[in-house]
């Protein structure tokens, strides 16, 4: 049985990065297979205009968090023989047969040859196949400033029209490719994304404030996205993302909570199954554990190439990529075991699945840049940290 670990350290790591100015507010949480072993926050809903206090039933953008889910969605369709991994996305969406590579610019003029190889399925779910974000990537910001190609987030299906940065399978290129999966999702289900996710995962969980279009009392008790004026201090930016897309994005669209997502976090922690309901079998989860990039390695450092989004990331040398999930190849003293499946949101939000210890645990903010060294990605390190020391 789950039992409630002492979380005053916990807290005092929130409480003080919300003090600190690191973060506008954050919630957290942590399970194991049997429960909540904790859940806290600190700091308000949006600055100068709610003072209602963050918790763990707040409403965030997930953004890329987002991924898991769909990766999950598309891993279901694998179990029932549905989707072949193997086969080229164009046989379930037919306009990624146009999907060009981009190998440089003659002046402004984009250079774009035809793949190598053509993408599977498999090597969307891998980011293997040289699509990418304009926010890791300056030959994508050159594109699109060139060519009028918009990123993805004003929900526009124009942002399906930008090339592939790498040729299928030679390059992990972090970037679109799970809004590409949501399409080829919808295509063998015949149905939108929202629906196969309500009706494979967030249902079956009792999920029921995960959502691609939260409504007025759900947008009610969301954060705003927030970004620091000059003087320093936390300024809500609005809600940034379209709220009546092109499509529902499988790469970023999901508004949840901490109390939401630490269920699908469960489901994954005990083999693909929560409280006697199975979204997965455990020879998939296991898998999903597993390196899938081969001999390819998930970059130690990817610079940013727009710092009003991002900080370059630093994840260190040695780490691979499953089925959706970031793989850390060796235990990280006083933190996560070698094998722990994680990922984050743009907004700063972070989950991590620690198999070997047997918990699961995330942490919410609604803030930009995305993991600044010594604020948003200090706070995740720090929690973790608290977390192993209270267990």
């Amino acid at each position: 049985m789950a039992t409630h670990i002492d979380g005053s350290g916990i807290d005092r790591v929130l409480a003080d990065a919300v003090s600190d100015g690191a973060v506008p507010h954050v919630a957290a949480i942590v399970a194991d297979r049997d429960g909540v072993l904790y859940e806290g926050g600190a700091g308000i809903r949006i600055a100068g205009e709610s003072d209602d206090p963050v918790g763990t039933s707040t409403h965030f953008r997930i953004m890329s968090m987002t991924k898991m889910v769909c990766t999950v969605a598309a891993l279901q369709q694998k179990e029932r023989g549905e989707l072949d991994f193997d086969a080229p996305v164009e046989e379930y969406v037919p306009d990624f047969a146009d999907v060009k590579v981009l190998e440089g610019f003659d002046g402004d003029e984009p250079i774009l040859v035809e793949p190598r190889t053509k993408a599977t399925v498999h090597h969307l779910v891998t980011h293997t196949s040289g699509l990418g974000y304009w926010f890791w990537n300056d030959q994508l910001v050159k594109y699109e400033a060139a060519t009028g190609v918009p990123n993805v987030v004003p929900g526009s299906m124009a942002a399906f029209g930008a090339p592939m940065t790498a040729h299928p399978g030679e390059k992990y290129v972090y970037g679109i490719n799970t809004d590409w999966l949501g399409r080829v999702v919808e295509a063998v289900a015949s149905k939108k994304l929202d629906a196969v996710i309500d009706e494979g995962i967030a249902g079956p969980l009792g999920m029921s404030s995960t959502t691609f279009h939260p409504d007025q009392t759900q947008m009610d008790n969301a954060v705003t996205v927030h970004v620091k004026g000059e003087d320093g201090t936390w300024a809500s930016a609005g809600n940034i993302l379209n709220p009546e897309p092109d499509w529902w994005a499988g790469g970023h669209g999901l508004f949840s909570t901490p109390r939401d997502y630490i269920r699908f976090e469960q489901a994954l922690l005990r083999g693909g199954e929560l409280n006697g309901v199975r979204i997965l079998d455990e020879a998939t989860v296991d898998a999903a554990f597993t390196n899938q990039i081969g001999d390819l390695d998930f970059p130690a450092e990817i610079p940013t190439a727009d710092p009003p989004i991002t900080d370059t990331m630093y994840a260190g040398p040695g780490n691979k990529w499953g089925y959706g999930l970031l793989l850390n190849s060796h235990d990280i003293p006083g933190r996560r075991r070698a094998g722990t499946g994680s990922w984050a949101g743009l907004f700063n939000t972070h989950f991590f699945i620690d198999r070997t210890t047997g918990i699961c645990a995330s942490i919410y903010t609604n803030s930009l840049p995305f993991i600044t060294r010594h604020e948003a990605w200090k706070l995740y390190g720090d929690f973790e940290e608290a977390v192993y020391a209270a267990l």
